[in-house]
Formats: C-alpha cells, structure tokens, sequence
C-alpha cells in the first residue's frame, strides 16, 4: 500500500533544497513596524492603544471586534505613532494599520504561565487560545477560537495537522517540526482533549523523512495520536484533499470539514496554541521563507509581526540581481507584489523572489481540448469549459457545472499547454456563485 493521496494534483519543481536544511535564524527588525487591523477572516481588530503610547512586546494594542474576530498584540516595544493609518498589504490593498515606532529595548509584559496545561479545563484553554490571536497561519487566517468551537463538538471524531507544507520553496512547517517538534506534539494533545470522541492525525508530505522520523518518535508513546504519511503532491496541504487522503471523507463547497467530523490546522498554529495554553504567550511571532534564485542567502526566520519584508531580503543578503517577479507566498497561490515594504503578518509564510517570471514568458494560446486540466483538477472539474463559461458571463452554467467547487489550487494553469489564466477566470465565477448563494438565505 503507497502513501496516501488524492485524485489529481500536479509535481511542480520543489525548490525546497534552498532552505530546508538551515536552522531558523532570529530576526530582530529595525525600523517602524505595522500591523494591519485585518489580519484574519471575519471583522477587522479595534485599536485599544493610543498615540504617543508606550507599549511592550505582548501587550494588546487591538481587541477582536465579535467572535469572529482575532485580537493583535504588539511584537516589539516602542512608541505608537498611528493607529488607522492605510498601509499597503500582501495583496495590494491599502489597509487600516497600528503603526509602532521600535526602540530596539524588546522588553515584554509578564506572561501568565501554567504548570500543567493538561489538567486544565476546556473552557480555559480555550479562553487562553481566544485572548492568544492564534488563526489559520497556513493563509486562510480563520481565528482558531472559531474553528474550534463546532455545533456539536461531540461529532468532532479527527484533529488533523496539516504538516504537508505541499507548496513549492515553503519550508517553515518544514523547519518548526525539526526545531520544535515536542510543541507540535503538546499542542495537539491539548486540541484533542477538547472534543470527546476526537482522534489526532499528524499529516505529513514523505519528502520530509526527517520530520517523519522526529515526530514519530514522539508520538508513539502518546495515546490518541498518530502520524500518517502522505504522498508528496500539489495540493496535499488543501483541506479537502487532506481530509480525503487521511480519513476518506469529502467535503464540498457547501460543507465545513466540522460537517465530516474533521478540523485540520496548520502546524504553526497548533503549535503556537500550546504556547499560548502553556505559556501565556499571544501571538508575536511567525515563521517566514525567504527564498528564490534571486536572492543571495536564502533562509527561514523567527520573524515579529508587522516587520517589513524589505528588512528580511537585506537579511538574507539582498538580491544577486534584480528579481522579475516576486511573490508573496508560494508560486501556486501566492501573490504577485511590486512593493516589499509590506508587513509580516500572521498568514504570510513567504517572500519568494525569482529571476524569471514563468508566466509572463508565455502567450495564452486557444485550448487544444487535450484534458490534461480534468486529469489534475483536484476537485474533479473541468476548468477548460468552466473558463469558456466566464467568457461568455454564463453564470448559470458555471453554477450548474459546479464551478464553485473550484479550490483555486492553480493545478489547471500550471499543466494547461495553451497557458491559459484558467485559474484567474474560474475565481471570477466562483466569487459570483458564492456571493449570490449569500444572497439567497
């Protein structure tokens, strides 16, 4: 019996040899730090801080603004010196930000530690991971409070981990479950002994043999626990396709993976939950990749939120050449910027830098009707007509194929021969369907 896996999905070139083997390195920022009030799903954070304030590292300078929210805290010390200023993010939108003027001191408040975690009730841990800030810190940036409260915790039977990291140069997950592996282990135990009749999976790619090594090791002597070992393959960190090469289960667009009895995390997350359980700390600090050919050492950093990412490029020893394209995240769903003087938040994983633009190097040409899309699609659709469908605004039809079953892996545009923007013109249709689904309750 091979590794499990999904149907679809494509190989692209890893790129990971560029950092896995290198230790995360501290990162200390210099200047100004800006935080974003929307970092996360759901209502931006409300600023609790004033200007011309003194604050510490861990202070809470934004509260959550309802339950589906997340709180911010500072990650260095200094002074404030605007509260709702627009600043650029990741994606090229100008948003509301807490800005911090850094006085290099990284003095800090006092955190509330525990001394057995594990024998604390479910309502206090969960308060501890509430007032933390932890959310999704594979992207999707859903407060992690939330997903952990389903209707019927009861129905909750698998935790999985989402330890695949199947995006191409991204090796942070990579790195934390080698440094950190006994965080991973603690904070899963903690998400477990949350629901009654829930079991952990500990998800991992089979490109990571060491991680697999580690972390079996310190699982096999846990109860309700246990690693499981997934083929390496685009997308196998989506949420879907998780829950399907671990468990068999499928969940569909109009489905949450609660709906099957499922929640997946990202490693960074439920890692970052045991320290919030244990420790007392909010969340500060994230790990990020600096990588592509373009840059001259590249590495993972321990970075703080709200560091500029043109701080970790000089980090990393700059540029060898000036790239073509950089990209925040990884190739596959990250996204183009023309600015690296945008913040670290809690969802960027990665700067990736390159000296050729894959994309701009080619010439959409007319479909060839060759199926290679159907056969990789991870959600079993056919991108090919689905595109055609946009081009003539034929929402009902896209509907009616099940276009917003499209995940947005970007699977299709990486084999299509045409190079065709498949991708870009299904998540115009999707968007469509999902908003007019809203409409309809």
């Amino acid at each position: 019996m091979g590794d499990l896996t999904f149907k679809g999905g494509v190989h692209p070139f890893e790129g990971k040899e560029l950092t896995k083997d290198k230790p995360i390195k501290k990162y200390l920022p210099k200047g100004e730090l800006v935080y974003p009030l929307s970092q996360h799903i759901g209502a931006p954070a409300k600023p609790v801080v004033t200007v011309g304030e003194h604050v510490k590292i861990g202070q809470l300078i934004a509260a959550a603004d309802g339950f589906m929210s997340a709180p911010i805290y500072a990650s260095v010390s200094g002074t404030v010196k605007a509260l709702t200023e627009p600043r650029l993010n990741a994606v090229s939108v100008y948003v509301n930000s807490i800005v911090i003027e850094n006085d290099n001191e990284y003095s800090h408040v006092d955190y509330d530690e525990v001394e057995d975690c594990f024998s604390l009730s479910r309502d206090e841990i969960m308060e501890r991971i509430t007032r933390s800030g932890i959310v999704g810190m594979g992207g999707a940036g859903f407060p992690s409070h939330v997903k952990l409260s389903p209707k019927e915790p009861e129905k909750i039977e698998y935790i999985i981990a989402d330890c695949a990291e199947c995006e191409p140069y991204l090796t942070s997950d990579h790195r934390l479950m080698l440094e950190e592996p006994e965080s991973l282990i603690n904070g899963l135990r903690l998400i477990v002994s949350l629901f009654p009749n829930a079991h952990g999976i500990i998800a991992i790619e089979n490109n990571k043999p060491e991680c697999i090594k580690k972390v079996k090791e310190l699982a096999d002597g846990v109860d309700n626990i246990e690693v499981k070992i997934v083929e390496t393959k685009y997308p196998q960190g989506g949420e879907r396709q998780l829950i399907f090469a671990t468990t068999g289960r499928c969940v569909n667009s109009t489905m949450l993976p609660s709906d099957v009895g499922c929640i997946v995390m990202n490693n960074a997350s439920i890692m970052n939950m045991y320290k919030a359980v244990k420790f007392g700390q909010p969340l500060t600090h994230r790990i990020v990749t600096i990588t592509g050919d373009a840059i001259n050492d590249p590495r993972n950093f321990d970075v703080p939120l709200g560091t500029a990412f043109l701080e970790l490029v000089e980090a990393a020893g700059g540029f060898k050449v000036e790239p073509e394209k950089i990209i925040c995240g990884g190739p596959m769903m990250g996204f183009a910027v023309f600015n690296t003087d945008i913040p670290v938040v809690k969802t960027t994983s990665a700067m990736l830098c390159v000296t050729k633009d894959q994309i701009a190097m080619y010439e959409s040409t007319a479909c060839i009707n060759c199926g290679k899309c159907v056969e990789v699609c991870p959600s079993r659709l056919v991108p090919s007509r689905l595109a055609k469908l946009m081009e003539h605004n034929d929402i009902d039809a896209f509907e009616a194929m099940h276009g917003a079953e499209c995940m947005e892996c970007g699977c299709c545009n990486f084999i299509c021969p045409a190079k065709k923007h498949l991708t870009q013109m299904i998540k115009t249709g999707r968007q469509t369907v999902l908003a007019r689904r809203r409409n309809r309750k």
